[in-house]
């Protein structure tokens, strides 16, 4: 199974307007990081989400809620998510096809699919999450909302 959010940021590469980010669910800076994202998107950025040594990739329809849905299953709820049933459960929620899943995380290609984000990720000085790439620079770490809201700004001068 392809990693969709992959492809798209690989056409993205290069674009002024693109953001990726990367992120690994059991980061706590990474849980309060999705403030941070939403600022960029709320500016019309488009981000894609990539993981980083994280759990495998969902198709991108039912990403977002998934996405969501895990950080708050280990963050909020307190949950484990190295427990197939609470994937299976919160994945099922988010309207995942679990065969589709099984079968991804069965043959490899999950793992494929974290070790190519992770490589891109890499290539543009990712060394750990949260991490985002916009408007040609890299960002690491968690920053204020404000400066978040000014990169934002700045980075929709190129659309």
């Amino acid at each position: 199974m392809p990693d969709m959010n992959l492809t798209v940021a690989n056409d993205m590469e290069g674009d002024p307007r693109a953001v990726l980010t990367w992120y690994d669910f059991l980061c706590p800076f990474c849980y309060v990081g999705q403030h941070r994202t939403a600022i960029l998107v709320r500016h019309g950025l488009g981000v894609v989400e990539l993981p980083f040594q994280a759990h495998p990739d969902i198709p991108p329809r039912a990403f977002p809620q998934f996405h969501k849905d895990l950080f708050a299953a280990h963050f909020v709820l307190g949950e484990d998510l190295e427990d197939s049933a609470v994937i299976d459960r919160h994945a099922s929620g988010a309207g995942v096809d679990l065969g589709a899943l099984h079968t991804a995380l069965a043959d490899g290609s999950t793992a494929a699919g974290v070790d190519e984000a992770e490589a891109t990720g890499r290539k543009y000085g990712v060394q750990g999450t949260p991490a985002w790439l916009l408007a040609r620079g890299l960002i690491t770490g968690l920053l204020p909302a404000e400066e978040f809201e000014s990169l934002a700004e700045h980075a929709i001068q190129f659309r």
